[in-house]
Formats: structure tokens, sequence, C-alpha cells
């Protein structure tokens, strides 16, 4: 993990490397792009970099101003309140920024004690929360040991066990973040690293990892076979490497023994209270762990169609260990999901989530799953609160940032809706859902420099989806406003057609169709497709439909309201055990 990251015109190189060996001096590890080695994916490893580093400096000249990477960079920087902005040669900055204050750099020449490179230190201390170092002191190092958990290589011969071989990943990287001594690189900087070709030393670099675990999985019946090899990074030498060959039941006495193997071979100390962190486990059920497994990646996937599949799996999962507290948390958000699309009583989809606190109080997914438990019957304040009590647990989790995004969504507060998604989307790579939003959020606050950007950033992720998975009925859906967003009216009117023809009793999609031909002025179409949606609405549907600010352009026509109306009937009816 850099200090900074530094986002300029790469015609400033020559201004800016004097700046970088000057903030190196000072102890602060920096990166900029003259790191990025032949042939790697420019856009994935721009997107790694800025996710890991803890504070951005964008250099505002007159060449700079102009680049819309750079304007994109500073604009993420300055949403997640990390931006120190830095001008030289008087650069005019863009508007959106010009309110920011910025250190003008144009007196200054490499001097370490010059005013105005002591207050560009001095600010970036308040936003890192250290000091640097007193004059001719060595530059400051982390105490930390840091390692990247590579995903391990699924060698089972089946491409459907991958979920198995993801899950082993994931856990262990859970385990090793449990000791304090150790720094452990993010899931989804680890995992964007799958299938990487390059050595380990160059893979250490870019995750600014001192050492990078690597390993395989092989599943075969009730046997399971896990190698696992720790490089350090900085010589691409191994340290240590074990292959285990073991009954599928010993699966969490292997896992714990792979963990406290690395802490030993990285010579750190376990704490009393780590190492029984360590050997504690949500199940000691192995059957109940590979169900769960399977069921996680299935939600993963982001699909409506899946919700049952994963309701399915996680009910036969919670009768194998009905103290399983992670599956009736993934069994709620489930259900969340359906809850959108069909009359699914309200006791049935609260019974999962609260379970899952009665079980769970400690874990983020807990609450994450009553706060969507919440969210489903329009209660978007307290589905709010529900969240930040997640994200206390566990501050980076996907889920709790999305469903504390969404729910700032249905309280109009979009700055604080895109402070919480974009740490979703950085998260998850796979994720469209937040990132999308993202889009409808800078469009509410009129943020025009950045929807573009963002839209962008969406489609790229959808258009993958959509190539792996062509019925992807929710991504495609989304990917329908992203078009509208970018100008493609024909493209998105295909994609509407063909999202129709897809799935056309997936309520949820039909509903963003709707939002697509409302912003994109197809009023009367977007009211008809409304119209189907509004018929079969829950009551957290119906909330959504009213707090949406897609909606907005026919909010004023009779029609919307006379279905509003209509809807709100038929559920004060239901309610009262009259029929429908």
């Amino acid at each position: 993990m850099a200090d900074i990251f530094v986002s300029y015109s790469r015609q400033d190189r020559a201004r800016v490397a004097p700046l970088v060996a000057a903030l190196e001096a000072q102890g602060w590890s920096v990166w900029w792009d003259p790191e990025i080695s032949p042939g790697e994916e420019f856009d994935t490893l721009i997107s790694r970099e800025l996710e890991a580093a803890r504070t951005l400096i964008v250099v505002w000249t007159p060449l700079s101003v102009d680049s819309r990477w750079v304007r994109g960079e500073a604009r993420d920087a300055a949403d997640r309140g990390v931006l120190v902005p830095v001008r030289f040669d008087n650069a005019r900055m863009p508007i959106d920024f010009r309110a920011l204050h910025a250190t003008d750099l144009d007196g200054w020449s490499g001097d370490h004690a010059h005013p105005a490179f002591l207050g560009l230190c001095k600010a970036l201390e308040a936003k890192l929360g250290a000091a640097r170092p007193a004059a001719g002191m060595a530059p400051r190092k982390s105490p930390q040991v840091s390692i990247c958990v590579l995903p391990f290589a699924n060698m089972s011969g089946d491409p459907e066990q991958e979920y198995f071989s993801d899950g082993i990943t994931e856990d262990i990287i859970t385990d090793l973040g449990k000791v304090s001594a150790l720094s452990v690189v993010s899931r989804n900087l680890a995992f964007s690293f799958k299938g990487a070709t390059g050595g380990m030393a160059d893979i250490g670099r870019q995750a600014h990892a001192s050492h990078v675990l690597v390993g395989s999985v092989r599943k075969a019946g009730e046997r399971v076979r896990i190698t696992a090899q720790l490089i350090d990074a900085s010589r691409d030498a191994q340290v240590w490497g074990e292959r285990y060959d073991r009954d599928l039941n010993d699966i969490f006495a292997l896992q714990d023994e792979i963990s406290k193997a690395i802490v030993s071979a990285l010579k750190l100390t376990l704490l009393p209270a780590e190492k029984q962190a360590l050997e504690q486990r949500a199940t000691s059920n192995a059957e109940a762990y590979r169900l769960y497994l399977m069921a996680r990646q299935f939600w993963l996937r982001d699909n409506e169609r899946n919700n049952e599949i994963v309701i399915r799996i996680c009910r036969h999962v919670v009768q194998l260990d009905p103290n399983y507290a992670q599956a009736w948390a993934t069994m709620a958000l489930a259900q969340w999901n359906l809850f959108w699309q069909a009359d699914l009583a309200y006791e049935d989809l609260e019974y999962p989530a609260r379970r899952a606190l009665e079980l769970g109080p400690h874990l983020a997914d807990s609450h994450a799953a009553w706060s969507a438990t919440l969210r489903s019957v329009g209660k978007f304040g307290e589905a709010l609160e529900a969240a930040r009590r997640a994200l206390e647990l566990e501050p980076k989790s996907y889920v709790a940032n999305r469903l504390a995004g969404l729910s700032c969504m249905g309280l109009r507060h979009y700055d604080q809706a895109i402070g919480y998604l974009e740490v979703a989307a950085d998260s998850m790579e796979s994720d469209f859902t937040a990132t999308s939003i993202i889009v409808q959020a800078c469009e509410a606050r009129n943020d025009t420099t950045r929807v573009r950007a963002a839209a962008e950033r969406a489609m790229k992720r959808i258009e993958k989806i959509v190539a792996e998975d062509p019925g992807h009925g929710r991504a495609i859906g989304f990917g329908v406003s992203m078009l509208v967003t970018l100008g493609e009216r024909e493209r998105a009117m295909e994609w509407a057609t063909r999202a129709h023809l897809i799935d056309p009793d997936n309520a949820n999609l039909q509903y963003n169709l709707a939002c697509a031909m409302s912003v994109l002025g197809e009023y009367d179409r977007a009211l008809a497709i409304l119209q189907d949606v509004a018929e079969q609405s829950s009551p957290g549907m119906l909330s959504w439909m009213e707090s949406d600010s897609d909606l907005d352009p026919i909010r004023d026509d009779p029609r919307y309201a006379a279905m509003i109306a209509s809807a709100r009937e038929r559920l004060a009816r239901k309610k009262e055990g009259q029929p429908a």
C-alpha cells in the first residue's frame, strides 16, 4: 500500500520527478505511473493503486487540467476525502476544484525546507494521520510485514469447483487479517491478480507487499489437497512451502495449520487473543461450509435468477448446522432481492436476518442482512444505521457499503451515497450495481464532470459480465441506463428490447428499464413499463419508486400519480386481509 498516489499529466513528468523524490526522502512511499512495467494492463494497475493508496496528490498544470484522467482521479480522491492538490504555473484549476486549497509550488526548486513544501508535508500529515520524520532521521518504515494472498488455483479439473478454492483463499485472507503484526492486502486487490503471469517480485511491488502467498486446491470427493508457498517478493525466493492431503472434514484444522505456519515462517508472534481468534470457525460441519461457499458465490454474481438457488442452498446449510450465522445472513440477503419482485411476507424475510443477528452479532454480514431487511420495506434511515453498525465491524465490507449507499439514495443524501458506493465498487471488481448507482447519484447532484467517467467505468464492468453470461438480466438492465447516460441512444434501445425478451417476468429488471426510459425522455414507454411494475410491487418497491431520482422527470405526470395511488390502495387492502 503506497502512502501517496501522484496524479499528473505525463507531459509534466520532468517537473513531477523532483517532487516524488522529495516526498520519498521524507519517508513516505509514493506511486506514480513510471512504475508501470511494459505489457501491464494500464487501467487495471491504475485502479489497484488508486484503491490501495492512502492519499492522492493531484499536480495541476496548464496541461493536466485538460486531462480527463487526471480530473477523474482527482474527483475520486476528493469524494473519498484523501485529495491534496498542488499547482504549477498558476494553472487555472477545473471549476469544481477551485474551492479546495492547492499548494502553489511555482517558487519551489526541490528545497526540502522551502515553506511551500513544508506546507504540503503538513497537509499530507493531516490526511495520513502520521507526522513525517525529523530532519536527518531515516525515512519512516512500516513496522508490519505485509502479505498478498493470491487466489488459490482450482486444480480439481472442474471449473464449477472455483467457488471452493476462492472460498479457501478468502478465509486465509480473513485469518491473517487477525494478526496485528501483519499487514494483509485487501481481498479485491489480491483477486485482481487472478491469472496474472508476472513474477512474484512484480506482484509484490505492485501490491506493496513484502511477501506473496501462492497455492492451489484440488478437491476430489471427500479428499482435499492444498499446496501453499510463501515467497519473499524482494528476492523472489521461497521461504516456506507445504503440501497437505487431508480428509475434507479436516478442512478447518488445515486452515488453522496453514495460517499458523505462515505466521511462524514470517517470524511473527501471535498474541493469545489472536491465537484464539484463528481457531474460531463459523461452523464445524465441513459439508455445511462447502455448501455455504457455493451459495455465497452465487449471491456475489448479483443475478436475480440466482436468488432462489441461494435461498435453497442456505436452507439446506442451516439444516446441517442451525447455528451457522453467515448462512442465515446470506439467506436474508438473497430474500431481500426477491422481496422486490414478489409478495414475500415480511415475517419470512425478517426471520433469517434476526437469526443471523442472534447467532453472529459480531459479524458485519449479520448487521448488513438486517439493513437489507429494513430497506426492503422503505425504512431507509433505520437501514442506514444498521449498515453503519456493520461498517464499524468491517469498514471495507462490500455488502454493508452497498446497502449504506442505497439507503442514502433512498434518503436523497447523494454525497454520502457516493462515498459508500465507491468503497463497495472498489472492494469488488465484479460489482456493477454500486458502480452504476454512483452514476445516478452524480446526475442527481448535477456533477456533470464526473458522470461520464463513472458511466464508462460501470459499462466496462457490465460488458465483461454480459459477455460471460448473456442472460444476466440485472447487468443488462443497468447497461441500458449506462448507455443512456453515455448518449448511445440506439444501442440503449437495442439492449432494452433484449432485456425485455430475456427476462420479461423480472420486476426489478423492468423497473430499471423504466428508469432508463425516463432519463432518456421516453416518458410514455417509461410509464407503460412502470405500470406493470406498480401492479405487483411490494411496500419496499413502492417506497423506492417514490424516492428514486431517475423517475423525477415523470413524477408530475397524472398517470404516475394514479398508478402509485392504486398500488397504495392494493397494499392497504392486502394488509387488512382483503382481496388485492
